[in-house]
């Protein structure tokens, strides 16, 4: 059986892109439980698909899945509500507080070594809503985990 190349996930009859899309779909309906997670679930996709890593090298991924792990969509949005005060037109440049000054993920990105990954919160392919948020959290802690792994 075919494996992805960047997050090692079994292929099935959907590729991680077909799914990532099938997510966004939902993400973007701005219904519970998806659109709450939208941006938890990107950043595990980004962070497990590094080769769509946008220019700041997942260091906004990296730091919004901090967030979510320590203190759920709370922290979450606390982080997006600073990254927008931060891109302000009002704002002159970044300010020294800035989260993705500092937060980088502590190495380069790991190949095929995540324990949970879109397809498990796939399910069948629907992410079917029963314990959706279950499933993102363990997809979060599985993206963490190996991203901080030393070997």
């Amino acid at each position: 059986m075919e494996s992805c190349t960047e997050c090692g996930a079994p292929m099935g009859p959907q590729s991680c892109d077909e799914l990532f899309d099938a997510l966004l779909a939902l993400d973007h309906a701005r219904q519970a439980p998806w659109g709450p997670l939208h941006g938890v679930s990107v950043s595990c996709f980004l962070l497990q698909h590094p080769g769509r890593l946008p220019a700041d090298d997942g260091a906004m991924a990296w730091a919004l899945l901090q967030a979510y792990l320590a203190g759920g969509l709370d922290a979450v949005n606390q982080l997006v509500g600073q990254a927008r005060r931060g891109n302000s037109h009002r704002v002159k440049g970044r300010s020294s507080g800035d989260v993705r000054d500092t937060a980088r993920p502590p190495r380069d990105a790991p190949r095929s070594r995540f324990s949970v990954t879109i397809h498990d919160v796939a399910v069948d392919g629907s992410f079917p809503s029963s314990e959706f948020a279950e499933r993102v959290r363990a997809w979060a802690a599985a993206t963490v985990e190996a991203w901080s792994c030393d070997t």
